[in-house]
């Protein structure tokens, strides 16, 4: 496995861990419907919070949030739509971003709630 699949497979360790810290249920990890793949869904009192992990071993070339394109946030939004009703659940839905870059020895995780929005039109 190249390098930077094991760098994001350690970053969405990370955020697994950072999430229940923090309260959160992790209730999938890499689900995927059709071309879209969720890093992680989870859930807080009423949220279900669809989480996009990207790490970086560097800020060289930018946050690491910044390489969330439009597409990607369209197929994340298609695949929860799915998961919602497949599941038949009653909550707010929420996107966010955990982005993670490294810092010497260490990792600095940032959480993004609400990173972005999705409006239909």
């Amino acid at each position: 496995m190249a390098d930077h699949n094991d760098l994001g497979k350690l970053g969405e360790e990370i955020a697994v861990d950072f999430l229940e810290k923090n309260g959160y249920e992790i209730l999938e990890t890499n689900w995927t419907f059709q071309k879209a793949e969720v890093d992680i869904i989870a859930k807080k009192d009423a949220i279900l919070a669809v989480i996009e992990v990207k790490t970086r071993s560097s800020l060289d070339y930018g946050l690491p949030q910044d390489f969330v394109k439009p597409k990607k946030i369209q197929l994340l939004v298609k695949a929860i739509n799915e998961y919602v009703i497949a599941n038949d659940l009653d909550v707010e839905v929420r996107f966010d971003i955990i982005a993670i870059h490294a810092t010497g020895t260490s990792f600095d995780i940032e959480h993004l709630e609400a990173a972005f929005y999705y409006f239909n039109n």
